[in-house]
């Protein structure tokens, strides 16, 4: 491994939950700041981002990444978690009856912009507690829509009602509720069975470190500058090279009002926002 600061790709497998994951990094590699990007439920299998070291500051830049999908939804049986691991509340027969072109089109029909109902049992917080937690003890959730976006969402194989899809979303979209929502457009309840996440961003699951090996002469620590790759880039003279590891502000010069990684060397100093005319470090990731 090339360093205890970075970013580290990650194939999560169905079972442990996200935290989990962290945990056995830190045991794995010996690193006491460890944090991850974008949660995986626990049944969920696939891409997590990881970072170590300084670059656990960096989440806050990586939360917003579309993510990319690929699983399998169960027709014709909803249950209470939206998931397989939930207690049935719906089955219903014929579902494998239902037409291709019927699918096709209520899949189409959730493409796009908006709002979502996300399932009771999740992460979200009603009145300072998990919403999850309070479903398992008998109360009744009922959580705001928030907003996401679609880009695709694709059958690629059928088998009866298991139906094996592609979805590209927006950060915040759950796949639970959108296979829910899929069930409630056919008038037949459904279930998310599989999920394996593909993608993050630019970042992608071949790229991904299994779990089982971590620790390996072949695990990779990626840079911190590698991170933040989406955002815009600023090299640095030596002055300002200085200036922003000091937390001090730079000249803006046609900067975006987007935040903005400051590079010297090849090396990620900060993170900076615009501030009038001025470049403000905002995360800081090397000794001044």
């Amino acid at each position: 491994m090339t360093s205890s600061d970075g970013l580290l790709l990650v194939d999560k497998p169905s079972g442990p939950t996200s935290h989990d994951v962290i945990d056995q990094v830190r045991r794995v590699l010996g690193l006491r700041r460890v944090g991850h990007a974008g949660t995986l439920d626990p049944f969920a299998s696939g891409l997590l981002l990881v970072l170590l070291g300084r670059a656990t500051r960096l989440a806050q830049f990586l939360v917003g990444l579309s993510k990319r999908y690929e699983g399998a939804i169960r027709l014709g049986v909803a249950t209470e978690t939206d998931d397989r691991t939930g207690t049935v509340t719906i089955r219903q027969d014929g579902a494998e009856r239902i037409p291709d072109s019927a699918l096709q089109e209520a899949m189409t029909s959730l493409i796009g912009a908006q709002r979502q109902h996300p399932p009771a049992y999740s992460a979200k917080k009603v009145g300072g507690r998990r919403a999850y937690r309070l479903a398992r003890s008998g109360r009744t959730v009922e959580l705001p829509a928030v907003d996401v976006e679609v880009f695709q969402f694709t059958p690629i194989a059928r088998e009866g009602a298991t139906v094996r899809f592609e979805a590209l979303v927006s950060s915040g979209t759950y796949v639970r509720a959108l296979a829910r929502d899929l069930g409630d457009r056919l008038g037949c309840g459904a279930h998310l069975a599989e999920l394996r996440r593909t993608a993050v961003g630019s970042f992608e699951i071949g790229a991904a470190e299994p779990l089982a090996t971590l620790g390996e002469p072949s695990t990779t620590v990626l840079p911190p500058l590698a991170a933040v790759s989406h955002l815009e880039r600023r090299a640095l003279a030596d002055d300002e090279r200085d200036a922003a590891a000091h937390g001090r502000p730079i000249a803006a010069a046609a900067a975006p009002s987007t935040p903005i990684a400051l590079v010297h060397s090849g090396q990620l100093v900060a993170v900076a926002e615009r501030s009038g005319d001025a470049l403000r470090p905002r995360v800081v990731l090397v000794d001044g």
